[in-house]
């Protein structure tokens, strides 16, 4: 006869994450084992220093404080209510409490037995990912201190007393266990246990190719393989996330959830492209004393419609307000907002899948272009975005074309409602121009860099400066090398390009006035994004491209590694470096002082000492422009 009392806690748990992730079989069985707890209001359920107990929890009535003793006073870093859980340290560290527990109200629990519980999570990579992000999620608190506790509909203003934790350094191993591509299975795995390590970078010329860990060795022993035929190579997981040693523990955990993966490799310039320098582990940062909750990221992770998503976005902003008030350096702003965003952008990509009639037909990656390709997409401007899909049968190309078009028109119009406007030249997926094969793409660019006309240059240049937010990355990356295959010693393109990137001189007139608009709507305002931004972006992006460096999009980035590889020009370089944060960082106070884009500025609300700075970048912006006129032989500004 089946248990009544176990099928009503079956039912209540399947509508949650993560156990709406497992089998019904599976569900049914755990639910026969969870324990009912009643909890009195202000009773606690376990206290800092308490051992461990046999159970995490789940909140099936009533509501939970999670509160952090500091000297002597309880500070709330969450607030858990019906289907949330807590109390997950057990199933990670052999660890105390670090934190407290106080039921807010009357209250329900059930409690979740840690020994029949972790096999499912060991086994269930889904189901061990979430449990990852929300023990992540509840140790600290990114807003104000007066804000901790609060809900994220309830989050007011941050202020410029913000205890900022997400951006300290993330702990990074610097001493990395390397192998080559073609060491066999077992050497590796020996390797590991002699070092007594978790993973192993492989490389190629210090070069990181990809990362294998004991989960790979034992996904191999399940499927019969064996350990000594087998190159790690055909194992390891690729390609393999870059970061540089400046990484902070907010970023890391951002984008361990957004990718799914368990560890960051460390490079000497933040790209694939150069001698690994450490290794990051998701493990590591759950024991650093750092560790600091993504409380957006789990919101948008955990979101079920675009209206939530919405109330999320809103928060982002507020989020970035804090930060600028309190002068946290723009790189580091830039670096956490975009993986917000690009979070955003993959949740709505997911939902919007789910309501197609069928799954995607064949494989597609979705590109962000422009700012949000940059990582430099601060205030919701715009959207611009493509489809690559994969190739198929010619027979079956128009109805895989109309499955994307579709589906980029639903998510089109998703960020449209959250903020993201549409593209006012239909730079947008939901166009057919921008939605297409990866051959079709590889036509199209070929086309555009060797036409060199000025439509041209601007669209081609587009694909110099794009992320992947969605898909499969070889995709990307096959068209990406095209492009760079293409451009490679094409002296033509590089001088239209440079002639291209000279046409908008320092917005400088007569006297050192500022140019501004005559006309329109924004008459005697100073337009920031194309009379500054734009130029010097485009400068950034011709000087790399003659170095042929890849995987490589931020202006202030490409500027800084410009200073490395010519140290001639170094100070020159570092000033542009500077100069790209401080107009990116001028325009969002605007937009945010003004809730707009910010990319209009009304010269009359500047003091004289904000018109200094502004002209001092501008200075920077003509030195650059004079190297490359040099450089590339541009005859006069066209």
């Amino acid at each position: 006869m089946k248990n009544t009392i176990a099928a009503r806690i079956a039912d209540f748990l399947k509508n949650f994450p993560p156990f709406d992730l497992l089998q019904k079989e599976q569900l049914y069985t755990l639910a026969s084992e969870v324990k009912v707890i009643y909890v009195e209001k202000g009773r606690s359920i376990f206290k800092a220093g308490e051992e461990q107990h046999m159970y995490f929890y789940v909140v099936n009535k009533g509501a939970v404080s999670v509160l952090k003793p500091e000297n002597g006073i309880f500070e709330t870093v969450d607030k858990c209510d019906e289907g949330d859980i807590f109390g997950l340290r057990p199933l990670f560290a052999k660890e105390n409490y670090l934190l407290e527990t106080l039921a807010d109200e009357e209250s329900i629990l059930y409690g979740i037995p840690i020994d029949i519980f972790k096999p499912i999570a060991e086994n269930h990579p889904k189901v061990r990912e979430f449990l990852l992000q929300s023990f992540a999620s509840n140790t600290r608190n990114p807003y104000a201190s007066g804000d901790k506790g609060k809900l994220l509909t309830s989050i007011t203003p941050a202020t410029g007393t913000q205890n900022l934790f997400e951006l300290q350094p993330a702990p990074i191993t610097r001493k990395v266990i390397t192998i080559s591509p073609d060491t066999p299975v077992q050497k590796a795995a020996q390797k590991m246990r002699i070092k007594m390590v978790g993973s192993l970078v492989v490389v190629k010329d210090n070069i990181p190719l990809g990362i294998v860990t004991d989960e790979n060795f034992r996904d191999l022993v399940a499927n019969g393989m064996s350990l000594e035929a087998v190159p790690v190579s055909e194992i390891m997981s690729s390609p393999v996330i870059c970061y540089s040693k400046e990484i902070t523990i907010s970023q890391a955990q951002l984008t361990m959830m957004k990718h799914g993966i368990d560890h960051i490799c460390i490079t000497e310039d933040g790209t694939p492209n150069t001698k690994v320098t450490g290794i990051l582990s998701a493990h590591n940062i759950m024991l650093s004393e750092g560790n600091n909750p993504s409380i957006l990221m789990k919101a948008i992770q955990r979101s079920n419609s675009t209206n939530e998503l919405k109330k999320i976005r809103n928060k982002i902003t507020l989020l970035l307000r804090g930060y600028l008030e309190s002068n946290i350096p723009l790189n580091l702003i830039s670096k956490i907002i975009f993986e917000l965003n690009d979070a955003t952008i993959k949740r709505i990509i997911e939902r919007c899948i789910k309501k197609m009639p069928a799954p995607p037909p064949t494989d597609f990656a979705w590109l962000s272009l422009g700012s949000q390709g940059r990582k430099e997409q601060l205030l919701q401007t715009d959207q611009d975005n493509a489809i690559i899909f994969a190739d198929v049968a010619a027979k079956d190309h128009a109805t895989t074309k109309a499955y994307f078009l579709e589906l980029a028109k639903k998510v089109n119009k998703r960020l449209s409602i959250i903020g993201y406007e549409y593209c006012p030249v239909n730079t947008m997926a939901k166009n057919e121009q921008w939605c297409k094969s990866l051959s079709e793409w590889k036509e199209q660019v070929a086309q555009w860099i060797t036409s060199a006309g000025s439509d041209e240059l601007l669209l081609s240049s587009i694909f110099f400066d794009f992320d992947i937010s969605y898909g499969i990355v070889q995709l990307s990356n096959a068209l990406s090398d095209h492009i760079f295959e293409l451009s490679r010693n094409n002296k033509r393109f590089t001088s239209a390009l440079a002639e291209a990137t000279l046409r908008n001189p320092p917005p400088l007139g007569f006297f050192r006035q500022f140019v501004v608009e005559h006309d329109g709507e924004s008459k005697d305002s100073f337009d920031i994004k194309k009379r500054a931004i734009t130029p010097l972006t485009d400068a950034g992006r011709l000087l790399i491209l003659s170095h042929e460096v890849k995987n490589l999009s931020n202006t202030s980035e490409r500027f800084d590694k410009l200073a490395q590889l010519e140290p001639s020009n170094r100070e020159l370089y570092l000033a542009c470096s500077f100069a790209s944060k401080a107009l990116l960082k001028f325009r969002t106070k605007q937009g945010i002082r003004e809730r707009n884009n910010g990319r209009f500025i009304k010269l009359g609300q500047l003091n004289k000492e904000e018109k200094m700075k502004l002209k001092r970048c501008f200075r920077s912006l003509k030195e650059v422009q004079d190297l490359i006129k040099v450089r590339f032989e541009v005859k006069a500004y066209v």
